[in-house]
């Protein structure tokens, strides 16, 4: 009898092996050997890929293809002529322009001199794009999620605004003149339709950062201080009832005094500071050079983990998702999920000793010994009577393994509870 390990084949013939199996399958069966394969049933593909491949096939510019596929449609409503090679006017009415996405800044050093930017508050809320064209008005997520009827108060700004306007900004529950926190604003997130009450308990506005349309005109490749200057006389125009603010330039001499400026982010609802070079054009998609974001830092807490569940994808032969804990009393309270910030190296390492440790089976979720401290990291926290603990973190993610930290030092409720109460 063979030893296993004799009957493997090297990567060359492992290689030759799935090429050759490729070329002879039949289409399906050639599918389900791929899925075998990768694990999973789902194709991942990046949308950037995609547009690239297409304006590649199609010979059409890469900005404007892009600027095509976004929008209202499906596969099962438009056909490849509609989409790809045919103008359709009717679509155009409605159509976002691709956001302009930034990237975190580390070093102000790069940035040169403090009078080529611009500074704002980066607000906490929800990414939109507002276009008004014929007299129709459409609110775009960043996600290409059409959201006009969630926010039904920001139809006021058609009897303000002129034709063919497209604004950039952040959807912001707002009350009193001042941004809330975004726990106001998710009681509104996934519902099709809002109750009065909860119109008034949680109003929002328009935080208008950016025009990319102006009287019909698409001005997105003018330098950002032009497109600020006819925002900013756009705004004036609104009087005090319509639901929009401009997003104010914050005043800065120096990048110590903005710094600063950075501090007073949580005490004003804001996650940090955007900078905007003053010469800059609305690009698409993530760019580097033009547009950075400045995070205040986030929040941490030191957490137990105590149950694993394999990923996905590639990471699905991988302990990858796990559920932390905090001290009550002498009990273990789950308080959150996370599943990145950590390296491949000590995914495979964490998933080693899973598989060696596991004390219970819950179909796909392992219970493990509570023996290993992360520290998590996260931009908000608050109340929620769903959970067994009483709250909710906002975007958690593992900042480090706390090799250095023993089990019985790790946070507790009472922890999270006074921070609930200082940011929630």
């Amino acid at each position: 009898m063979k030893d296993f390990a004799d009957l493997l084949l090297d990567d060359d013939a492992r290689k030759a092996g799935i090429l050759a199996a490729w070329d002879s399958l039949p289409t399906r069966q050639r599918f389900l050997f791929t899925k075998l394969l990768t694990g999973g049933f789902r194709v991942g593909v990046s949308q950037k890929l995609m547009t690239r491949a297409l304006a590649q096939a199609t010979g059409q510019d890469e900005p404007a293809l892009t600027h095509r596929l976004m929008g209202n449609w499906t596969p099962e409503t438009v056909t490849w002529h509609s989409l790809i090679e045919a103008e359709d006017a009717r679509a155009d009415l409605s159509r976002p322009y691709p956001f302009y996405l930034a990237y975190q800044l580390d070093d102000l050093d790069d940035l040169g001199p403090p009078e080529d930017w611009n500074a704002e508050r980066k607000w906490d809320g929800i990414r939109g794009q507002f276009i008004l064209r014929e007299g129709e008005h459409h609110l775009w997520s960043r996600g290409e999620e059409l959201m006009t009827d969630r926010f039904p108060e920001l139809a006021m700004l058609k009897d303000f605004l002129p034709d063919g306007t497209v604004i950039d900004g952040e959807v912001l529950a707002f009350a009193d003149e001042t941004p809330l926190t975004f726990n106001a604003l998710q009681k509104r997130i996934g519902r099709k339709t809002v109750p009065k009450k909860l119109l008034a308990e949680s109003p929002v506005i328009l935080m208008a950062y950016d025009l990319l349309e102006d009287q019909g005109r698409d001005i997105r490749q003018t330098a950002f201080a032009d497109r600020r200057a006819r925002l900013e006389h756009l705004v004036a125009n609104c009087p005090p009832e319509a639901p929009m603010r401009l997003s104010a330039s914050v005043p800065f001499t120096d990048w110590d005094s903005l710094a600063a400026e950075r501090a007073r982010s949580r005490d004003l609802n804001a996650e940090g500071l955007m900078l905007k070079r003053r010469d800059s054009p609305y690009l698409s998609g993530r760019k580097r050079g033009d547009w950075w974001k400045w995070k205040v830092d986030p929040l941490t807490i030191d957490a137990v983990m105590i149950y694993a569940q394999a990923g996905s994808g590639r990471r699905a032969n991988l302990f990858t998702d796990y559920t932390f804990a905090v001290w009550s009393g002498n009990d273990l309270v789950p308080f959150t999920k996370a599943y990145s910030g950590l390296t491949d190296v000590e995914f495979r390492k964490i998933t080693a000793w899973v598989r060696k440790n596991t004390l219970q089976k819950f179909g796909p979720v392992r219970q493990v010994p509570p023996e290993h401290v992360f520290e998590i990291a996260f931009e908000g926290i608050q109340e929620s009577p769903r959970h067994k603990s009483g709250v909710a973190l906002r975007f958690p993610r593992m900042l480090r393994w706390r090799h250095d930290k023993p089990v019985q030092e790790a946070n507790t409720l009472d922890d999270l509870k006074t921070m609930l109460a200082q940011y929630g």
